[in-house]
C-alpha cells in the first residue's frame, strides 16, 4: 500500500517547475502547428494565423527602424517585452516553438546520465548573437530588413512551410497509397498540413531544410546551440532582461558549490557563481536540481553581487558590429535588383506588393504568403532572382503554376505590410477600383523561336484559350501555310496585347512547350512601378491619334 509520503513525493515530482515548463512549451508548439494548419485551411478573413510573428519584438523593432512605424498588429510585441521586463527571457524557455524543437532534439539524443556540468558553462562565443543583433538592426535602420535570415520564429515558419509540411504531406500520401495496396484504404487527408492538393514543391527547399536540420542536430552536441550562439531575438530579449524584476538568486550561505545546477542549465548562464541574467532562460532547472535549496526565483535578489545583469559584450564589439552593418548595406544593395534602373525580370512579386525598395524594407521572409498560396506559384526567392538581399522573399514561379485570378489570400496573412491587404475586386480592377484598373504582376511575351505555330508549323491555341482576361490579352490571327510535306495547315499565331495582360502567368504554366515555355512573363509593366512600364505604350486603333 502506498504511504502518504510516497504520494507527496510523486506529487512534488509532478509539480517540478521543469515539468510545468515542458507543458507550457508543448502547448505553445501545438498552437504554432495549428496556426500553420489554419494558414492553409481557414480561408476565412479574421484568423490571427500570424500571431507568433506579431508578438515577436525583433520583428516589431526592426520593421520600425526600417519603415518608421509599427505595422498592423505588431504592437502586440509589447506583451513579450513586458513579460521580459518582469521575468527575463521567459519567452525563450517557456514559449518559443523553435526553442522547444531544439530542446526536444537534445532530449531525443539524450546525453542523460552522461551529461556533464562543463557542457553548460558559459562560452565567450555566446556574445556572437549580440553582434548579429547589432548588424541586423543597423541594416534595418539603413533600410534593408534582414532579420528573417536568423530570427527563430521566422526560421520555424519557413522551415515548416518549405520543408516540414511538404515532407509530412508526402508521408501521409504514401501511407494512403500503402493502405490501398493492402486493400484497407484509409483516408488520412485531413492530417495533411495542406489538404486537398498534391504535395507542394519549393525552390531552394533543400538548402532551407538542410539548414533547419543543421540547427536541430547541432543541439545534439551543444545544448540549444542556436539559442546560445546565434539567436538575435534571444539577444534582444537578453538586452532587455538586464532590467527584469525577477531573476534566479543564489544564497551563498546555503550553496555547497556542488555545481549540480549546471546539469540542466538551458542558457549556460552560470547560476553557480555570478548569474548571467542576459543568458538565463528562466527555465528553473537549476532550482529543481539544487539539493540545498540555495537557488530561488525572486525579485531583485538576495545579493546583487551574484548577478551580471547585462550582456557580456564589450564596447569594442558593439562598435565592430555597427561598422559591419554599415559596410554590409552597400554590399547588399550592389548585389540586388531593387531600383527601377536595374530590376530583375524574374522578380515577380505577389499581388498587392508595395514597391520593391519598400518591399525589402518590410518583408521578413517568413513565407506565410507562400504557405497560404493555393496554387503553389509563390516560391522563396533564390540568389538568382534577386541576390542576397532578396533571398527567401516571395516570388512567383509560373513554371510551377499560375496566380489564381480570384485569390488575395497572400495579402491577408502578411504580418508587416510588405503585401498590402487587397480585395479580389481591387485585384481585378472591378467595382470601386475600375478606374485604377487591375493589378498587373508583369507582362507576357511570346518567344517565336519556340512557339509551336510560329517555329514548328504546329497548330496550337492553348495560351489564348487559358487567358482569363476579357477581352483576352493573348489573341491570334489565322495564317495558312504549307508545311514541309507540302500540306496546307492553318496556324493560329499568338500575339500579346500589353494593355490587357495582367501577368497572371497561366499562359506560361499551361504552355505545352515544357522545358522553356514559348510564352513567358517578366516583371516589366507591373503596377507597383510606373517606371517599369513598357517603353512603347500600346494603343488600340480606336484610341490612336491620326497621322
Amino acid at each position: 500500500m502506498n504511504q502518504p509520503g510516497d504520494f507527496r513525493q510523486r506529487l512534488n515530482h509532478l509539480l517540478r517547475l521543469a515539468n510545468i515548463r515542458v507543458l507550457s512549451q508543448g502547448s505553445f508548439l501545438l498552437l504554432f502547428v495549428v496556426a500553420i494548419w489554419l494558414t492553409w485551411t481557414s480561408r476565412i478573413e479574421g484568423y490571427r494565423v500570424s500571431w507568433f510573428l506579431e508578438i515577436d519584438p525583433l520583428v516589431a523593432l526592426a520593421t520600425f527602424l526600417s519603415t518608421g512605424y509599427v505595422y498592423r498588429y505588431l504592437g502586440w510585441a509589447v506583451l513579450i517585452l513586458m513579460l521580459t521586463l518582469l521575468f527575463g527571457r521567459v519567452f525563450c524557455g517557456w514559449m518559443c516553438p523553435f526553442g522547444t524543437l531544439l530542446q526536444f532534439t537534445g532530449w531525443l539524443f539524450q546525453r542523460g546520465a552522461t551529461r556533464k556540468t562543463d557542457d553548460n558553462r558559459y562560452h565567450s562565443l555566446q556574445s556572437f548573437k549580440y553582434i548579429l543583433l547589432a548588424v541586423f538592426l543597423v541594416l534595418a535602420l539603413l533600410g534593408s530588413l534582414q532579420i528573417g535570415l536568423m530570427d527563430p520564429l521566422v526560421w520555424v515558419y519557413r522551415g515548416f512551410t518549405t520543408f516540414v509540411a511538404p515532407f509530412w504531406d508526402l508521408v501521409i500520401d504514401q501511407l494512403m497509397l500503402l493502405s490501398e495496396w493492402i486493400a484497407m484504404p484509409v483516408d488520412l487527408s485531413d492530417l495533411k498540413l495542406a489538404p486537398g492538393v498534391p504535395v507542394r514543391v519549393f525552390t531552394g527547399s533543400f538548402w532551407i531544410g538542410a539548414l533547419f536540420l543543421t540547427f536541430l542536430l547541432l543541439n545534439v552536441r551543444w545544448h540549444r546551440f542556436f539559442c546560445r550562439f546565434l539567436c538575435p531575438l534571444g539577444a534582444l530579449l537578453g538586452v532587455i532582461s538586464r532590467f527584469s524584476l525577477f531573476r534566479i538568486d543564489r544564497d551563498v550561505s546555503l550553496c555547497t558549490d556542488c555545481n549540480l545546477c549546471l546539469l540542466g542549465c538551458e542558457g549556460a548562464s552560470e547560476p553557480q557563481q555570478q548569474l548571467l541574467a542576459s543568458e538565463c532562460f528562466s527555465c528553473m532547472n537549476c532550482i529543481d536540481d539544487c539539493p540545498e535549496n540555495a537557488l530561488r526565483f525572486a525579485a531583485h535578489g538576495l545579493d546583487r553581487k551574484q548577478v551580471i545583469a547585462g550582456p557580456v559584450v564589450t564596447r569594442r564589439q558593439w562598435l565592430f558590429a555597427s561598422v559591419l552593418g554599415v559596410l554590409g548595406y552597400p554590399l547588399l544593395k550592389s548585389n540586388g535588383f531593387a531600383s527601377d534602373e536595374n530590376f530583375s525580370a524574374d522578380m515577380i512579386r505577389p499581388p498587392g506588393s508595395v514597391a520593391e525598395e519598400e518591399f525589402l524594407s518590410k518583408c521578413i521572409k517568413c513565407d506565410q504568403c507562400i504557405n497560404v498560396c493555393p496554387t503553389n506559384v509563390l516560391q522563396p526567392a533564390t540568389l538568382r532572382e534577386g541576390g542576397i538581399e532578396a533571398l527567401w522573399t516571395p516570388v512567383l514561379n509560373f513554371n510551377i503554376r499560375h496566380c489564381q485570378l480570384k485569390c488575395s489570400l497572400c495579402s491577408e496573412v502578411c504580418p508587416t505590410g510588405a503585401i498590402r491587404k487587397i480585395t479580389v475586386a481591387e485585384k481585378l480592377g472591378e467595382g470601386n477600383f475600375i478606374e485604377e484598373g487591375p493589378i498587373r504582376l508583369g507582362t507576357a511575351f511570346i518567344n517565336r523561336s519556340r512557339c509551336l505555330p510560329w517555329a514548328n508549323q504546329i497548330p496550337c491555341v492553348v495560351c489564348e484559350e487559358v487567358c482569363p482576361t476579357a477581352p483576352k490579352a493573348i489573341q491570334t490571327y489565322d495564317e495558312e501555310e504549307k508545311d514541309v510535306f507540302g500540306k496546307l495547315v492553318v496556324l493560329n499565331k499568338p500575339h500579346i496585347v500589353p494593355d490587357l495582360c495582367i501577368g497572371c502567368g497561366i499562359c506560361q504554366s499551361e504552355c505545352p512547350v515544357q522545358d522553356r515555355p514559348a510564352v513567358y512573363v517578366t516583371a516589366v509593366g507591373e503596377s507597383r512601378s510606373d517606371n517599369r512600364r513598357l517603353l512603347l505604350k500600346y494603343r488600340s486603333p480606336e484610341t490612336a491619334e491620326p497621322g
